[in-house]
């Protein structure tokens, strides 16, 4: 049973009451409920008490070191059987960590959250000690946004070399630099890592670190994730991952390459990859200039019969309405792929109506198409409705921030009503119509409970 509480605050009363019911729950969820130190007080009385706990959610509370003190009182408790803990953005410095540190080595936590506190250099060096201990048995680590350096990565390379139970480690946001990526690979190697998931996102890091990266995902058969958006590693620290990519030791399903200065060249790299590698399920490209004819690179890759990819993410990718008859052309054929994210890119009334035209074919088998901030107008609405009520597969729908209209909106709600229209979800963030037909807008969901409108 789960107690799931966000955005409310209490008085003593509602408060005293709430912890009296807390001894029944396995997941306890507090987010951003302006919780303080005498919470976390009553909080570790219910660590002792409570042994079905196994989530605690504190995250975005103003907590402070002394917070986190008072709560690991109850963790260091071996009556708490608590598994994951999430302190993310709770106001921590470096002068809870050393308590942190005891509560990594000595307790049953599996997940540790982290995120968005300033903890520095000092701090992580000291969860690294704890990690380094025989009885952690830490799984995943969330540490993005922590103020982290090099220095750091040295600690933890050290953690890496001799223990491999780690399979989620999250390191995004922080200046970390090449050198320090380059030494964290290189550990994850010798290391025999089971890592599943490695963020690094925003780290600074450039070309020269990908050939390690490349080694990694190598040698790193149990590895499915690998986030490494905005890093400027250009199509040429790109070609030497591929390599990585490509060799059949690599298990890798999701590969995020947001804003990492990607352009066309890139894109034929890529088409290879996607067509060839059968594990690979999620890639994003957004924010890379692919331009149109990146786009029709992918598009072959897309074509191609052994490709499994079920997720590609084209958003503010400098498209135009010239690449989307190759789009509709790839979809028409591709039976796997299941989320388009085309938004942000200029291809208007004519694109979205070709590729309409490919995602109404039956071979097409996609459940969410983003064609949000497209520049589109009533004018390719008809295509849009006609899509809606013919493609079965299709749940989500985004056309925000488009100029549709009243016209264009009151199509799309004809399409909703039709019977054979299984959409779940239509976005139009953004979008503006009249009162009456928001009139229409309304109704939808009064007449398919399933059905939602988000604006």
């Amino acid at each position: 049973m789960d107690l799931d509480l966000q955005c409310q605050e209490f008085n003593a009363l509602k408060w005293k009451e709430l912890v009296a019911s807390m001894n029944q729950h396995k997941t306890i969820r507090l987010d951003d409920c302006g919780l303080g130190i005498s919470h976390c007080e009553d909080l570790s009385v219910l660590l002792t008490t409570n042994q079905e706990l196994i989530e605690l959610n504190l995250s975005n509370n103003e907590l402070g070191d002394a917070g986190v003190d008072a709560l690991c009182k109850g963790l260091l408790n071996p009556n708490c059987k608590l598994q994951k803990l999430w302190l993310r953005n709770c106001n921590l410095t470096k002068a809870c960590c050393e308590k942190l540190r005891s509560v990594v080595s000595k307790s049953s936590l599996t997940e540790l959250h982290l995120g968005d506190n300033h903890l520095g250099t000092s701090g992580g060096k000291a969860l690294c000690q704890g990690l380094v201990d025989p009885n952690c048995q830490l799984e995943s680590l969330q540490l993005q946004f922590c103020d982290l350096t090099k220095e750091n990565i040295e600690a933890l390379c050290s953690v890496l070399c001799v223990k491999s139970s780690l399979q989620m480690l999250n390191l995004s946001n922080n200046k970390l630099g090449d050198d320090a990526v380059k030494n964290l690979c290189q550990a994850l190697v010798k290391g025999s890592s089971n890592l599943q998931s490695l963020q690094l996102e925003s780290c600074e890091i450039t070309r020269a670190s990908c050939k390690d990266l490349s080694t990694f995902l190598s040698n790193t058969p149990s590895l499915r994730d690998l986030c490494i958006g905005d890093n400027s590693i250009g199509d040429a620290g790109l070609a030497i991952l591929c390599q990585g990519v490509q060799n059949p030791n690599c298990k890798v399903e999701k590969l995020w390459l947001w804003e990492c200065n990607i352009t066309a060249a890139g894109c034929k790299q890529l088409a290879t990859i996607i067509g060839t590698k059968e594990t690979l399920k999620d890639m994003s490209l957004l924010g890379n200039p692919v331009k149109d004819q990146g786009a029709e690179f992918l598009c072959q890759g897309l074509k191609d019969p052994k490709t499994k990819l079920q997720s590609l993410w084209l958003r503010d990718c400098d498209l135009t309405a010239a690449c989307c008859k190759s789009i509709s052309a790839a979809l028409s054929v591709n039976n796997v792929l299941k989320e388009l994210q085309l938004g942000g890119n200029s291809i208007g009334d004519a694109g979205v109506i070709d590729i309409c035209e490919g995602v109404r074919s039956p071979n097409c088998n996609l459940e969410s198409l983003w064609l949000g901030q497209s520049s589109i107008t009533e004018v390719c609405c008809d295509a849009l409705a006609k899509l809606i009520v013919e493609k079965p597969s299709l749940r989500e729908l985004d056309v925000s921030y488009s100029h549709i209209g009243d016209v264009g909106v009151l199509k799309l709600c004809e399409a909703v009503k039709n019977p054979n229209c299984n959409l779940k979800y239509l976005i139009l963030y953004d979008t503006f119509w009249s009162s009456e037909a928001n009139k229409e807008v309304k109704a939808l969901e009064g007449l398919k409970p399933d059905f939602q409108v988000v604006t």
